[in-house]
């Protein structure tokens, strides 16, 4: 993970790149990608899981993702469908093992937190448990809570 570099993904989130060789990310055009760059600068002194543990402080939804990777794709899709801008890091296959014993992609981090894969994602959905999750780490505004 050498530096960072910023795409746009679909739904307009944020989307990182962490194999990139630049020190510091470049904004797009959502509001809300631009405003989370301050944070994602690289001290390449930094040890990876460190790195990691900070984005996933820093950031209400982050996401660990694999551009290649179909099942990634579908969670920033669900994601962006409620009209949440998350933080999408790719990942090669040699850095997946920074995220922790067992962990694989998608991997989501809601407020901190781990959420899981795909399966976790849609089952919190499912049982109307997401949406107040992320509307109480700020990652949705205006959104009506089920009762």
């Amino acid at each position: 993970m050498q530096g960072v570099q910023r795409r746009r993904c679909s739904n307009e989130a944020a989307g990182l790149d962490l194999s990139a060789a630049t020190a510091t990310a470049t904004t797009t055009s959502s509001a809300s990608a631009s405003a989370s760059t301050a944070s994602l600068s690289i001290d390449e002194a930094e040890p990876a899981e460190a790195r990691i543990q900070r984005l996933i402080s820093e950031h209400p939804v982050i996401i660990f993702s694999r551009s290649s990777c179909c099942m990634c794709h579908v969670m920033k899709k669900l994601l962006g469908t409620i009209g949440v801008h998350p933080t999408v890091i790719e990942l090669d296959d040699d850095e997946i093992c920074s995220l922790g014993d067992g962990a694989s992609t998608p991997s989501a981090f809601i407020g901190g937190s781990p959420v899981g894969g795909l399966d976790s994602l849609f089952a919190l959905h499912l049982s109307g448990r997401l949406i107040p999750m992320l509307v109480a780490v700020g990652a949705l505004y205006n959104h009506p809570i089920p009762s």
